[in-house]
Formats: structure tokens, sequence, C-alpha cells
């Protein structure tokens, strides 16, 4: 179960790459949740159960992962980062912007941005709540902030 849950919450092991895991761990997520919204594999409201349940055994492993190596949010899972790039997924045929190549550019730079800044409420979340809510929620937030952004460059645009 160690090695399942290290695998799972590292999202493959990119978490345990010294250099930038997280934005390689989004890197990664866009490619594989692109691929699978872009080819209609699933249906949203699949696609939305799928994402309430890894959102679940994420809960549930992070706690774990975070037991057994005494750490809370170490920089080894990136789990939370697939969590908010799919997040944003769900919105994807929203967010389209003049192409494929662009909408993606977008989204991974505006979701890298907001996660490592951490506007309000995302600050709050990251200080305050230390169990594996709080690492999932702050992502959530910078994938609202990436969606909102989004709506707004295609309004503009």
């Amino acid at each position: 179960m160690k090695n399942f849950t290290s695998f799972f919450v590292s999202l493959f092991y990119i978490g345990y790459i010294k250099f930038a895991s997280g934005t390689l761990g989004s890197f990664v997520s866009i490619a594989i949740l692109y691929f699978f919204f872009q080819f209609h594999f699933i249906t949203l409201k699949i696609s939305f159960i799928i994402f309430m349940i890894i959102i679940i055994l994420s809960l549930l492993l992070i706690n774990l992962f975070s037991k057994q190596t005494s750490t809370h949010d170490s920089r080894i899972i990136i789990i939370d980062e697939f969590l908010g790039i799919y997040f944003i997924f769900l919105f994807y045929e929203n967010l389209y912007f003049k192409n494929h190549f662009l909408t993606l550019l977008f989204i991974f730079i505006l979701f890298r941005f907001f996660d490592i800044i951490k506007i309000f409420p995302a600050n709050i979340i990251d200080k305050k709540i230390k169990n594996p809510f709080g690492v999932i929620l702050d992502d959530i937030v910078a994938a609202i902030y990436t969606i909102l952004t989004m709506y707004i460059i295609n309004v503009i645009f």
C-alpha cells in the first residue's frame, strides 16, 4: 500500500523530481487530460464523477502519505496539481481560445501563476488548513481563478 500511496500522490512519481515537480506535474496533467477530454472518451457527467472519486481517494492517500512521512503538504505531493487541472478541464469547452495550443498554454501559465502566488483565499487556505483538504483546496482555488481569467480573455477577445 505504501508504494501505491507514493505512486498516486506523487502523480506517477513525478513529485520525486527535485526541480519544478509541480510545474512538470501540471504539464503532464494537461497532456493526459487533454487527450481524454478532446477525444470525448467519457461524458462530462462521468468526468465529474471520476473527479469526485479522485478527490476522495486523494484525501485518503494524502493523509496516509503525510502520516508515513511525518510531513504536511510535502513537495512530493502533486496530485493536487492534477486535480486543479482536472477541474479546469471540466470547463474546457467554454474556455477554448483561438486554438487548442493557445488554450492549453494559457491554462498552463495561468494555473501555475495562481498556484504559486496563492491569491486570497488560497493563501489563507494554505496557511490555516493543515490537512489533506487544505492541500487540495488551494489548487482548486487556483483552478477557479484560471477559469475566471480564461472566461474574461474569451469575452475581451
